[in-house]
């Protein structure tokens, strides 16, 4: 078999949804070729390809580059806590900004294709959404402050690169609650409730979509510059969580939702901060996004939907992994 010329990957950045996924989907078709590091101290994370190796350590890094000769990187390191963010700046600043000059530090002159993951809370939010990769950057939070400067270093520094803004990544995280679906889960799972917006908009996506288009996006090199990664459909905050409460058969009374201005001034909250998808689908040549939730009697149709479970439909934490994991293939 004739491997991709993008190989050997690595992927940093694996604790968090996208980059789990990608690390499972990656090494499982090329499995000698694709390496994750992991922060040294998370050691429950093991496994063929994964190496303990802290972003921060530059040395380690250049070490890494010089055994592996890697051809390309897929950058997920940061962290996207927002209030963790918010009440150390400096913190926020190592892992979301100085990550991304020790990659490219590794980098060097070697002729590596990059892909970083930035976020769409880049953006305030605005009533209408559907922001275009045109459109100022006014972040409202440290986290999003962050992630814009280091859109602007790679933009100056590394042209080459392709830079996906994501909105919400639906998969398995490692830690079992850092992913949306899985801290709403956690939450219902131990019958606490779980309070969310009714106006903070976002434009979820399979992760199964996302790890297709990262190995197109591999291949093409002249794809460069900024995109916007999200579905169809958008939904917010509140109806993300009526719809892990209602296909996870968990009690209704759990959810709770009000609005962003109710919740307290750390962290700040973006509105409706959807993107439009356009750019990135133009440039594919396909349009590679399915809607999430993919099954439409999954979407809700109002404030109280989640309260109704008709006899047709199973509802069962089990039916999450198979819907809202994954693309169902029977649900």
């Amino acid at each position: 078999m004739t491997l991709p010329s993008f190989l050997p990957l690595l992927i940093t950045g694996v604790t968090g949804v996208p980059g789990y996924s990608a690390y499972k989907y990656f090494h499982s078709k090329y499995p000698d070729h694709v390496i994750a590091i992991r922060p040294v101290r998370y050691w429950p994370l093991r496994g063929e390809g994964i190496i303990p190796l802290d972003i921060e350590d530059r040395r380690g890094l250049a070490n890494l580059m010089r055994q592996k000769k890697f051809k390309s990187v897929l950058n997920g390191a940061g962290s996207c806590a927002l209030k963790s963010c918010e009440m150390n700046p400096v913190l926020a600043y190592r892992v979301n900004v100085q990550s991304v000059l020790n990659v490219l530090e590794m980098i060097g002159e070697h002729d590596v294709r990059l892909i970083h993951l930035s976020t769409d809370l880049v953006f305030p939010g605005k009533q209408d959404g559907l922001y275009t990769e045109e459109a100022p950057v006014a972040p409202v939070t440290v986290y999003g402050k962050t992630m814009a400067i280091a859109e602007e270093i790679i933009t100056l520094r590394y042209p080459s690169a392709a830079i996906f803004r994501i909105s919400l990544p639906m998969g398995i995280s490692v830690n079992g609650h850092a992913g949306a679906i899985d801290w709403i889960q956690s939450r219902f799972k131990k019958n606490n409730p779980a309070t969310l917006y009714f106006d903070e908009v976002r434009s979820p996506f399979y992760c199964e979509d996302f790890n297709m288009v990262v190995e197109l996006t591999l291949e093409k090199k002249h794809i460069s510059g900024i995109y916007h990664f999200g579905s169809h459909r958008h939904l917010t905050l509140y109806q993300i969580g009526q719809i892990v409460n209602k296909v996870g058969g968990y009690a209704p009374h759990l959810l709770k939702g009000c609005m962003r201005i109710e919740a307290g001034p750390i962290p700040p909250r973006a509105g409706n901060v959807t993107m439009s998808n356009k750019k990135l689908v133009h440039v594919l040549g396909l349009d590679p996004f399915r809607k999430w939730p993919y099954l439409e009697h999954h979407v809700p149709d109002g404030k109280d939907w989640h309260y109704e479970r008709p006899e047709h439909m199973t509802f069962h934490p089990e039916q999450i992994y198979a819907c809202l994991y994954q693309i169902p293939i029977a649900c």
